[in-house]
């Protein structure tokens, strides 16, 4: 039951070239940064990624694009990526252009043993008729599109048919985890993390406090045991290492600035 291994590089070493990874985080909130700096490492490439956004400001997932070692994203946001946006328009990068809570779903439902289901969003658009652009050639024509979906009527409202979503690895990253693997989720760093983790057969986690079982209340658990393989603990330093996306200053009325 002990599911906690020595480092991050060895909790990721029999991930393969061309491995299928489902990956928590939005943004730069809750993202398993140890983790994949660890597939970087190690040069894994030829990922089929799925991930609400693909990093940002150089951090998370960014580090793995920026060295092309992503083939594939399933995502919602490319955002204020440049470099993402680049190679998608570039043909480098293959990209599933999907409705964020139709990503979530997903997500959850292949997680849940969920093969498919019936969603309103997306009827009368691309994702159901079918031609978004999933791969650009190199002269900005359109080289692979998506396929229609199937579309069907239920109680008067029409329906588009999306498959759930399994991986081969999911990473995440938690405030809190034990040596059996559950996990307890921050705030809004909860996001995407535990419906990534579900989702992946093999699925590791990066916390910020190991703890021992039975430290966890029960009812704080997000994310029960039976869904995660493999524990990494961050160190005080890995854990406090949290990126700002979006600084804001707001002046206040004595014309002082308050960050």
């Amino acid at each position: 039951m002990n599911k906690v291994v020595a480092s991050a590089a060895e909790a990721v070493a029999d991930v393969p070239d061309g491995a299928s990874l489902a990956v928590g985080g939005f943004g730069l909130s809750g993202v398993p940064a140890v983790l994949i700096q660890a597939l970087y490492d190690a040069g894994v490439a030829g990922l089929d990624v799925v991930s609400n956004n693909c990093g940002a400001m150089d951090y998370g997932l960014a580090v793995l694009l920026a060295a092309d070692r992503i083939a594939r994203v399933t995502g919602s946001y490319i955002g204020g990526n440049k470099e993402f946006a680049r190679q998608y328009l570039s043909g480098e990068i293959e990209l599933e252009l999907i409705p964020q809570g139709t990503l979530a779903e997903r997500l959850r439902a292949g997680g849940c043993g969920i093969p498919a289901f019936y969603t309103p969003a997306g009827v009368g658009t691309l994702v159901a008729d079918g031609g978004l652009p999933w791969r650009y050639g190199g002269d900005g024509d359109i080289a692979v599109a998506s396929p229609p979906k199937e579309v069907r009527e239920f109680d008067g409202g029409e329906y588009v048919l999306e498959r759930g979503i399994t991986t081969d690895f999911a990473l995440v990253r938690a405030a809190k985890g034990d040596r059996h693997g559950n996990l307890v989720f921050s705030k809004s760093a909860r996001n995407f993390n535990p419906l990534a983790a579900v989702a992946g057969r093999i699925t590791i986690a990066e916390v910020e406090e190991l703890v021992e079982p039975g430290a966890t209340d029960p009812d704080q658990v997000h994310l029960p045991g039976i869904f995660v393989q493999r524990v990494v603990a961050l160190t005080a330093r890995q854990a406090a290492d949290k990126k700002i996306e979006k600084l804001t200053a707001i002046p206040r009325e004595d014309k002082e600035v308050r960050v």
